[in-house]
Order: structure tokens, then C-alpha cells, then sequence
């Protein structure tokens, strides 16, 4: 078993101390710094330490692989970076790099936390869907509105959660942020809508209101909550200890909320629904080609970190829509990686480098991670890793030529399938396209794997 606290001291050790860690933040499997100088870190050094898989420096972070149970390793560094009484660090401590490393950072930091509900109620809102084209379940009993409300809350709610992982992130109160995000939810500010929907008016002491319908929503609060933090640090740096209690609150949400209905809010609703109809208006007219590009591209963008810019419009379409076309196309990529895999064990007579494969492919089936095979193995080897770039390239045009869908976000495994459950064809289509990207990277990784290999 990992010595969790020993990792992180050995990572913050050759990281150059806690004095050089600007942010930190964790997503499903990578432990992501912000260093105030690079070059203090010792990649070898790192990459030996107990637990740690691989090193990647790209998109102006520094990512330690570390795999499922980075969440651990996280807490334990945090831990040893803010025990030093001479570290400033703060939850939105400023970082390093140009404009769009801080925005694949922050976007990281905000929904990395979120992912284990958000995937849960995926797979709970797949399987009540089976369970009611089976006949086990009536739409119209207790049952299952109660699982219905189980596994579609984080998505109505999804303003709140997001406020306070924001929060986290940007540097301001998360418990005030929540309860800005909370208000767009009120009852009685959703009834202002009446029948008329998004586009209601209303007005704010003379000011036009143009209303909307928040929940569900992604960008709106994200943007509302880094406006919201540069008001917080102000009002923390000049209002007194003695009033802060009462005064940060009030002086927030009087300022905060009232901004979001009239300015920031719709200019995140429009902004948001523009850039998700915009991909979907792409995969519409060709299905086939996107496809291509995702299911062949997404394990180039998993290796550089930067897929989590894509992850929120998937969110988005999902809440908004009700399903989504992309979420697919990176099932496409990862059952590409399971059969590239299946193709080295198949091959390879090293015992472990066949071990460690077939680790692999049992992990991504279970687990949706890729990092490990994806680093530990394709990466090293250009032919293999395009061996699962074509694999997911195949299997994702057929993916997308079929318009195939699934109704959550969710990270593609052989556990969270019931996803694809939309339909009978949706379902059949799903089960081919993903064979698909199997059985082309298990061929190509057969072809390319020598017997001769072993694991580097």
C-alpha cells in the first residue's frame, strides 16, 4: 500500500518546496501545480517517487500522474504546502503562464471535484431509464420520481455546486457563493418567468431585467463567481474585523445577485448556449468527421491535459438538452486504448509488459482512467499510440455518422454503458461503434507490438 503522506513529501521535496508551489488543484487521476519556477522541479527524482506514474509539464501546469488515488496524495500535500507558516498559498493564489493556461487550470480546478457526482448520477439516471423500458419501474410511481430527483439534482443545482468549487478556486467565500447561486434557484425568482420562459422581463428598481432560467447552467455562475472574487478580497482588505461577520455577507449578495440577474447571467446563458449549439450545429452537419477528429484526437488532448476545456460544453448540452454527442466520441478514444492494449497481450511475451496491459485494460473498463496505459505505455511507443488514435478515429465516425448519443456525462467505461440507453438504436449503434475502436486497436497494436518488447 502507497505511503500517501510520504509521496507527497517526496513530490514536494522535488518540487522545490512548498515556497515555489503557486495553486494546486487535482483532477480524476493528476496531481496539477502551478511552480513559480520550473526548473527547481526534478522530473527523474519525481517520476521514482512510490506511487507516481509519469510527469507531464504542459498547458503552463506542472501534472504529476499519480492515477485513482491522487484525491489522497492531494490531501496530504495540501497539508505539508499550507503547514509552512512562511507560504502564502491561497486557494486562489495566482499562477503563472499565459491567459489560456490559466483558463484549462481554472476550468480543472472547478470541475474535478464535481466528477464523482456528476458521474454518479449518470450512471443512476442510465439505469433508472433501463429500468423503465423494462417494465421494473412506472414513471408514475413514488419509485421513481425519487430516483429521478436522486439523479438529475446535481444538474438542477449544478449553479450551486459550481459556485462553491468557483469559489475555491478563484479565492472568495464558498459558502457566500453558494448562496448566490442558490438564489438564482428560488422559487419565486423562477416564478418571475411565468409562461413566457428565458427572455421575461421584470425590473430592479427601475433597471430592465431581462430573466432567465438558471438552473442547469454552467457558465453564468462561473463567470459570476471571478467577478464575485476580486469584490470579496476588496471587501476583506478594508472592511474591519469587527464587521466582517455581517458586512461581507450583506454587501455580496446585495451587489452580487442583483449583477448577475441583469448583467452577467444572460451574457453566460447566450454566451454558453452560442459555443454548445455551435459544436453541436458542427456535429449535425458532419457527424462522421467529428467523430474522426474526437475519437482520434481525444487521448492527444487527455496527454496534454487540456480536455477539461471541452468537458463543460458536454455538461452543458446534457443539463440543457437532456443528452449530448462529444461524451460519446471520448468512449470512442478509451475503448480504442482497452483493445491497443488487449493487442500488446496478445503479442508481447515479456510477462511485465503483459501484465501491465492487461492492468490496463481491466482499469479503463472499470474505471474510464487512461493515464496510466495511455503514459505508461502508448506514449513510449509511437506506433502504439497510434496504433489507439486510429482505433478511436474509426470507431468515433461511426460513432458520430450514427448521431449516437448518451443522456449523462459520464467517463467512458464498460461500467457507465447504461449512459448510451436513449433508444434501442442509440444503444445497438453505441455497442458497434465501440467495437469498432476495440477491434481496430486491437489489431494495430497486435501488428505493432514486436515480441520482442518489453516495458520501458
Amino acid at each position: 500500500m502507497v505511503d500517501y503522506k510520504k509521496t507527497a513529501k517526496d513530490i514536494l521535496s522535488h518540487t522545490g518546496g512548498s515556497e515555489n508551489i503557486l495553486n494546486m488543484t487535482h483532477c480524476a487521476t493528476r496531481l496539477r501545480l502551478n511552480l513559480k519556477d520550473s526548473s527547481k522541479a526534478d522530473d527523474e527524482a519525481i517520476k521514482n517517487v512510490e506511487g507516481v506514474v509519469d510527469v507531464i509539464n504542459k498547458a503552463g501546469q506542472y501534472q504529476i500522474l499519480i492515477g485513482t488515488e491522487v484525491p489522497h496524495v492531494y490531501d496530504e500535500f495540501e497539508l505539508l504546502v499550507k503547514g509552512n507558516e512562511s507560504n502564502s498559498l491561497g486557494e486562489g493564489g495566482e499562477e503563472g503562464g499565459n491567459l489560456v493556461s490559466k483558463v484549462f487550470s481554472a476550468i480543472s480546478g472547478i470541475f474535478a471535484p464535481l466528477l464523482p457526482a456528476l458521474a454518479g448520477s449518470g450512471i443512476l439516471r442510465g439505469l433508472l431509464i433501463l429500468a423503465v423500458q423494462l417494465g421494473l419501474v412506472s414513471e408514475k410511481s413514488g419509485t421513481y420520481t425519487i430516483l429521478f430527483a436522486a439523479s438529475m439534482s446535481v444538474f438542477y443545482f449544478l449553479p450551486v455546486l459550481l459556485a462553491f468549487t468557483s469559489a475555491r478556486r478563484f479565492g472568495a467565500s464558498p459558502y457566500i457563493s453558494a448562496l448566490i447561486g442558490a438564489a438564482l434557484l428560488h422559487p419565486d425568482f423562477i416564478a418571475l418567468l411565468g409562461k413566457t420562459g428565458n427572455g421575461a422581463m421584470t425590473d430592479f428598481f427601475g433597471i430592465p431585467v431581462v430573466l432567465m432560467n438558471y438552473n442547469s447552467t454552467v457558465v453564468p455562475i462561473i463567470l459570476t463567481i471571478w467577478a464575485y472574487s476580486y469584490l470579496y478580497k476588496w471587501l476583506d482588505k478594508h472592511i474591519p474585523e469587527t464587521l466582517k461577520l455581517v458586512m461581507v455577507p450583506l454587501i455580496s449578495l446585495l451587489i452580487m445577485v442583483p449583477l448577475t440577474v441583469i448583467v452577467i447571467g444572460p451574457m453566460g446563458v447566450y454566451g454558453g448556449e452560442l459555443i454548445a449549439n455551435g459544436v453541436n450545429w458542427l456535429i449535425e452537419r458532419s457527424g462522421l468527421l467529428t467523430g474522426v477528429v474526437i475519437g482520434g484526437g481525444w487521448s492527444v488532448l487527455v496527454s496534454f491535459g487540456i480536455h477539461w476545456a471541452v468537458n463543460p460544453i458536454m455538461i452543458n448540452n446534457i443539463s440543457q438538452n437532456g443528452f449530448d454527442y462529444i461524451c460519446p466520441l471520448t468512449f470512442a478514444c478509451n475503448f480504442a486504448v482497452i483493445g491497443t492494449a488487449i493487442g500488446v497481450y496478445l503479442k508481447g511475451k515479456d510477462k511485465n509488459l503483459k501484465n501491465f496491459a492487461l492492468t490496463g485494460v481491466v482499469t479503463i473498463a472499470l474505471s474510464a482512467i487512461i493515464e496510466p496505459t495511455l503514459f505508461g505505455l502508448l506514449v513510449k511507443n509511437k506506433k502504439l499510440f497510434l496504433a489507439q488514435i486510429i482505433g478511436g478515429a474509426v470507431g468515433g465516425a461511426y460513432l458520430g455518422f450514427t448521431k449516437v448519443v448518451t443522456n449523462a456525462f459520464v467517463f467512458g467505461s464498460v461500467t457507465t454503458f447504461p449512459a448510451f440507453i436513449a433508444g434501442n438504436a442509440n444503444v445497438i449503434n453505441g455497442i458497434i461503434g465501440l467495437a469498432i475502436s476495440v477491434l481496430v486497436g486491437g489489431i494495430l497494436g497486435y501488428i505493432f507490438t514486436a515480441k520482442e518488447d518489453q516495458l520501458a
